[in-house]
């Protein structure tokens, strides 16, 4: 494990896939008002679900110049909201899921995320993945391993796991790995993912784990 973990690692220096130029991490913005800042990392993976980071990213980037606090989205009508976000998809779904969330963290959370996972993942378009991709990126808590399509295929794929649902393999993974590194193992999977171990034809080639994966061996 730790060594499948370390060469993944050695791959992934240079930081340069999707997630590392446009995912959850890259939404908080230290300069502005830290309720606005972890509104943005909420409201960013909402619309990151089954989004390419790349088109997440121009989502946000329109949102951020509109104008994106809990205040001004609560004003915003779903159906323009909806125009705004429609690149993503299930792009309606989503847009009632921000309404409904903000008007939820307005009333009841003093215009702030919640900073807990039980909260989180009561609201509106909050799932396991999003709840704690929130309590890592916006709360800077280590929280848990936050596991997504990518995460749970890399982590079956190479036999870290052997895992049905993602859920299964963030309860998995989580007893396997030591908390100080579950914050990290999202951003490096799905990075992974993204450019090595890629969902068709996997770079096994290039890859240094290749010797050590099931995947590549059964092939």
């Amino acid at each position: 494990m730790n060594n499948i973990l370390k060469d993944i690692k050695l791959m992934r220096k240079k930081k340069n896939a999707p997630v590392d130029l446009y995912g959850a991490y890259t939404f908080f913005n230290k300069n502005i008002d830290p309720k606005i800042a972890r509104y943005h990392v909420l409201i960013a993976v909402i619309i990151s679900s089954q989004s390419k980071d790349e088109t997440t990213n121009k989502i946000m980037s329109k949102l951020v110049n509109y104008g994106l606090t809990i205040d001004n989205i609560k004003k915003t009508k779903e159906e323009d909201l909806y125009k705004m976000i429609r690149e993503s998809g299930i792009a309606k779904k989503k847009a009632n899921y921000i309404k409904k969330t903000t008007e939820i963290l307005s009333t009841k959370f003093n215009n702030d995320i919640p900073n807990n996972f039980e909260d989180l993942i009561k609201l509106s378009g909050v799932g396991p993945k999003i709840a704690i991709l929130a309590m890592n990126v916006a709360w800077n808590k280590n929280y848990g391993i936050s596991v997504d399509t990518h995460v749970h295929r890399v982590s079956n794929r190479i036999g870290l796991v052997k895992t049905k649902t993602p859920n299964k393999t963030r309860i998995k993974l989580e007893e396997l790995i030591p908390k100080k590194h579950w914050k990290s193992i999202n951003p490096l999977l799905v990075g992974f993912g993204q450019q090595i171990c890629t969902p068709r034809n996997p770079k096994c080639e290039i890859c240094k784990i290749k010797k050590k994966c099931e995947f590549y061996n059964d092939w």
